[in-house]
């Protein structure tokens, strides 16, 4: 056992000093090989560490690492073999693509010097062939042109021939087929050629119209067209009632079927007679005829030197243009309106009457408005005409709101900006002359209950009537823009008339009590009242919408977060106004409350310095009565209350009781109640006065009123505590502060016990005090 164990060792020894000399070596070039010989020295570590008996690991170790050694020269032996290989394979393909690539290099050479030589011996024929084709070309154009003069010719001697056989309905559709070739020939550069074919077709279209519009008229005549008054009732109809319709239906078909041609023809026309508005479909031809006696009439009446042609009278024109709408539209739905719907034609007989009639009114009214912007009276009657005719025409007459009417003439920026000017003029001396009227902070409705909820003083209603008025004279208007622009001046009247009541009620500051003084309250509390109706009103709404994408050039820049609150609702148009007039209102009901409570102050002197520690106890007393004085306190409050519920509105009068029952209760509790030390007699008194006599002083205008008095109530509830519980509750809030910051389950918390005495609102601090009030539990 001696001799295998030392050969052992000496192979050990023998391995550790190859180690020994191979890191001896590596140590010369410590910076190259000094991660090896860590890895070999943590592999030696790790697999024979320093236990001796661990050496019997070397030989297993030394014949795994000889195994991997010798896989990894093989591996590397048979890569080296096998990459000489496929680099030549590589080189070979790569040669075999090169040869083949200058074999079709050299085809494709010899192709393109083929194709060049086959050019230019072709060009030759190619130059030939053109030229015969060029001629061709043209010859074809001058063919299709002299066809198409042929047609025109040919069409024109049609229509010649029908108009002298009296074949209408031929030279209608012949018309008709010229027409159409107008329309083919729209795109083409030979301007001679359609200027030939343009008056041609003007020229037969004329002849033929007139004809037609001759023979219309006369039958219109005998329907006794136009209906200058309101047509009467026949007895019976004439004889040749039924040989009239036919003709009317006959004649408006005709007329109906040269409404292409007719559109061609005052194309241009009609473009420049209305630069810049909207485009609108051509009045339908029978339409057109129609309204030829009524266009008469009414340049005869209102042009030149007639009496009925008056600046100052607008509502002549327009009324008479009212007048024949409302005169004609029976005959329009009876008579032509069944036609236009046999002749399959989309059109509402009694919608173009009236699309023409108001051309002549936009031509007048045009004409009219700038010679009136210097004169503001006459303007202001203008405008009220033109709105009054602007509603009738779309609720009386059923006008389509598609249709533009009249009032995109008052629009237009200079007229637009006078009409604008003249509102807020005249919108401000209204309100001059209402706030010096003599009833102006009076109600008009003092004598009606049921109709003076907020009683608002006359000069506010007739203010908000103003704004109400001038709201329902732009709410018409096509705009959004022009509305935006009105509701800014709305917005700014409201803003002048705020200043003006602060005006006037720095005036009356002086004494808040007065009647002036709660009307201006009133005032501001209406107005407010009204302004957030309107804020949940769909046409403010929908202004509101409006603003959020155009309001920015009218209403001034707004800001993001204003822009995201307007969008979603959250804020009306009148955020900004009702923050001030609110502003307002509390301010001028600070100083009413001060007012009222200066004076009860003054009134409660007295009783807070009674002697409530000496009082008589409640059994040496028959019955308890108010103290004598608290009588003027008492009388004080009642008077003012009485007082103010008639000259403040219910919601104002709720604000002023409730905000003075609160400084009431501050009052009595800091002045009186611990101002003083009480007997029994004494929190006997105070809580008589208190429950029996202030309390159901407000009891007219609350259920429970002491519950607006927490502090001079729950005082009371302490005050009056028999002298067991009274001292139990003072144990436990001494408890409470000598065990403040240890935490104790068994002993009731302070709160819980104030809780169970029904004591909410004073805090145990304020109780001891309270407790300290009592001249018996002092002596205890």
């Amino acid at each position: 056992m001696a001799a295998p164990m030392m050969e052992h060792n000496n192979h050990s020894s023998n391995a550790l000093s190859h180690l020994e000399r191979t890191d001896c070596i590596k140590s010369d070039s410590p910076s190259e090989d000094e991660n090896f010989t860590d890895a070999v020295v943590g592999l030696v570590q790790k697999e024979i560490g320093g236990d001796l008996k661990s050496l019997k690991k070397v030989s297993g170790l030394l014949e795994k690492l000889t195994l991997e050694n010798k896989q990894l020269e093989e591996q590397v032996l048979t890569v080296s073999s096998s990459v000489p290989l496929r680099v030549s394979a590589a080189l070979s393909t790569a040669e075999e693509s090169r040869v083949k690539l200058e074999s079709l290099l050299e085809k494709e050479r010899v192709l393109s010097n083929t194709l060049q030589q086959h050019l230019q011996g072709a060009q030759v024929w190619a130059d030939s062939i053109g030229q015969v084709l060029g001629q061709l070309d043209t010859l074809e154009r001058h063919m299709k042109y002299l066809q198409c003069l042929a047609r025109i010719e040919q069409l024109s001697d049609s229509i010649q021939q029908y108009l002298m056989t009296n074949s209408m309905w031929d030279a209608v559709s012949a018309i008709d087929r010229m027409a159409s070739l107008d329309m083919g020939l729209r795109e083409s550069g030979c301007s001679h050629l359609q200027a030939f074919l343009r008056e041609t077709l003007r020229f037969w279209h004329k002849i033929l119209k007139d004809k037609l519009a001759s023979d219309f008229e006369e039958v219109l005549t005998q329907f006794h067209w136009p209906f200058i008054s309101p047509p009467t009732q026949t007895l019976s109809p004439p004889a040749n009632a039924q040989e009239l319709n036919s003709q009317l239906e006959l004649l408006v078909s005709q007329l109906l079927s040269l409404q292409t041609s007719d559109d061609l023809i005052s194309e241009k026309k009609e473009i420049l007679s209305r630069p810049g508005q909207s485009q609108t479909p051509p009045l339908s031809l029978p339409i057109q005829i129609m309204l030829l006696p009524l266009s008469k009439r009414f340049r005869y009446h209102f042009t030149g030197n007639r009496q009925t042609n008056n600046l100052s009278k607008p509502e002549w024109y327009l009324t008479q243009v009212l007048i024949w709408m409302g005169n004609s539209s029976n005959f329009m739905d009876e008579k032509i309106q069944p036609i236009l719907d046999r002749a399959r034609a989309k059109v509402n007989a009694r919608v173009e009457l009236c699309r023409g009639l108001l051309t002549l009114a936009q031509e007048k009214l045009a004409h009219d408005t700038p010679r009136l912007l210097y004169d503001d009276a006459l303007f202001c009657h203008l405008v009220d005409e033109v709105l009054q005719f602007e509603k009738e025409l779309r609720s009386t007459h059923s006008y389509p709101r598609a249709y533009p009417g009249i009032l995109h003439i008052l629009l237009e920026e200079t007229v637009f900006q006078k009409w604008l000017s003249v509102e807020r003029k005249m919108a401000v001396e209204k309100v001059d002359t209402m706030l010096s009227a003599e009833g102006a902070w009076s109600s008009q409705y003092k004598d009606i209950t049921d109709m003076d909820e907020l009683k608002a003083p006359d000069c506010a209603e007739t203010f908000m009537t103003l704004l109400l008025v001038i709201t329902e004279r732009y709410r018409s208007l096509p705009c959004p823009r022009a509305q935006l622009s009105f509701l800014a001046l709305q917005k700014e009247l409201v803003d002048d008339f705020r200043i003006r009541l602060t005006q006037v009620m720095k005036e009356e500051s002086r004494q808040p009590l007065s009647p002036r003084y709660c009307a201006i309250l009133n005032a501001a509390n209406y107005i407010s009242t009204v302004l957030s109706d309107w804020g949940d009103n769909v046409f403010f709404l929908q202004l509101q919408q409006a603003a959020v994408s155009v309001g920015e050039e009218i209403l001034g820049p707004l800001g993001a977060t204003e822009t995201g609150r307007l969008a979603s609702l959250e804020e009306s148009l009148f955020e900004a106004l009702l923050a001030l007039l609110e502003r307002l209102r509390g301010d001028m009901l600070g100083r009413l409350l001060d007012a009222v409570m200066r004076d009860v102050k003054e009134k409660a002197q007295p009783y807070c310095k009674d002697r409530w520690i000496s009082l008589p106890s409640q059994s040496d007393q028959a019955t308890m009565s108010l103290s004598s004085s608290a009588c003027p306190m008492m009388l004080c409050l009642q008077d003012h209350l009485l007082q103010l519920q008639q000259m403040l509105c219910l919601p104002l009068f709720q604000m002023f009781w409730q905000g003075l029952t609160e400084r009431l209760d501050n009052f009595i509790y800091e002045n009186l109640i611990l101002y003083n030390h009480f007997n029994e007699g004494g929190v006997a008194q105070l809580q008589y006065d208190m429950t029996r006599n202030l309390f159901p002083l407000f009891g007219h205008y609350c259920k429970r009123p002491e519950n607006f008095f927490k502090h001079v109530k729950e005082a009371c509830i302490i005050l009056t505590l028999k002298v067991g519980p009274a001292l139990l509750l003072c144990d436990v809030l001494k408890q409470s502060e000598e065990d403040e910051g240890i935490l104790n389950h068994q002993q009731p918390s302070p709160e819980s016990a104030l809780n169970e005495l029904g004591v909410y609102k004073l805090a145990p601090s304020d109780v001891q005090i309270l407790l300290n009030l009592r001249s018996a539990w002092l002596k205890q």
